[in-house]
């Protein structure tokens, strides 16, 4: 069971999803410093997945641009990035991305190396999908990952998405293979998903 909040219940990507024990939500400049200790204390943990950690270390204040940056983007239209907090506690980040065209939302995720193990990973992207497939103009959710990410792979395979394609990619994180698993759901499937 998850809540969701959008500006325009229709059209809007989500302010903020809770879940059972997490709190999904848009990051604001406050976070930057919380955002700032889970990313140092995980960068080894995500280095071999994420490209995004190669531009590391960054400061407080580069992290508090990057917040205002999303916000900007969300508000204009663009992709929703996410912190993901447990107790008011950031343990990683969440997002759905419109890069894969008209009525489709790709949601990315990262946990906090001293949180891995929970099922907090399985639980953002259960309510990231959910919210995303309430809105109108949404038909189907995707996860992409390095097919060698057998971890994050468990992710989708819980949530009962379908493995779709493995198609060849650009390499840009230092564990990956080249070869990237697209998994996806429509509405129709969540729904009987959810009903189960």
């Amino acid at each position: 069971m998850c809540r969701f909040t959008t500006l325009d219940e229709m059209e809007s990507l989500p302010q903020e999803v809770t879940t059972p024990r997490l709190t999904l939500r848009r990051w604001q400049p406050t976070d930057a410093h919380g955002m700032h200790d889970a990313v140092q204390a995980s960068i080894e943990h995500l280095r071999p997945w994420m490209a995004w950690i190669a531009f590391e270390p960054l400061t407080v204040e580069a992290r508090r641009d990057l917040i205002i940056g999303w916000g900007k983007e969300q508000d204009a239209g663009g992709d929703g990035v996410l912190g993901v907090f447990l107790d008011e506690t950031p343990i990683g980040g969440c997002g759905l991305h419109r890069r894969r065209g008209p009525g489709a939302l790709e949601i990315g995720y990262w946990i906090h190396a001293h949180h891995t193990g929970n099922g907090y990973a399985t639980e953002l992207a259960r309510g990231l999908t959910s919210a995303a497939l309430a809105i109108d103009t949404i038909d189907r959710v995707e996860i992409h990952h390095d097919k060698a990410n057998h971890i994050s792979g468990r992710v989708p395979r819980r949530l009962g998405y379908r493995l779709t394609a493995e198609v060849a990619d650009e390499i840009v994180a230092p564990a990956e293979t080249g070869v990237s698993c697209i998994w996806q759901v429509t509405g129709a499937e969540w729904a009987s998903v959810a009903d189960d």
